[in-house]
């Protein structure tokens, strides 16, 4: 059993580089907007692990996972209409 919680923490360390930004030019608006996103994701996980070992007060615990879900439910909406319209683009006739 502790093997696998190891494997686990191995896995999600290894994937943790694709939630971050890449550190181009920093000048754009997508570019700020992609940091701002990863850093609500970054202070939400850090919040959540203070609270598992009790550092943390439920208060701050439900504020910062409350912004996390913001933060997630917008990126998902802005992809969703980025894809609607590159399928709009696709239907256009030439």
């Amino acid at each position: 059993m502790e093997t696998a919680a190891l494997s686990a923490v191995q896995n999600y360390a290894a994937l943790r580089p694709a939630t971050q930004p890449s550190q181009g030019n920093g000048g754009s608006v997508f570019g700020k907007v992609a940091m701002d996103f990863a850093q609500t994701l970054a202070h939400g996980e850090q919040v959540a692990k203070s609270a598992m070992v009790g550092q943390a007060d439920p208060h701050a615990l439900v504020q910062a996972l409350a912004q996390t879900e913001l933060a997630v439910e917008t990126a998902v909406t802005v992809r969703n209409k980025v894809v609607e319209a590159y399928q709009e683009i696709l239907r256009m006739p030439v």
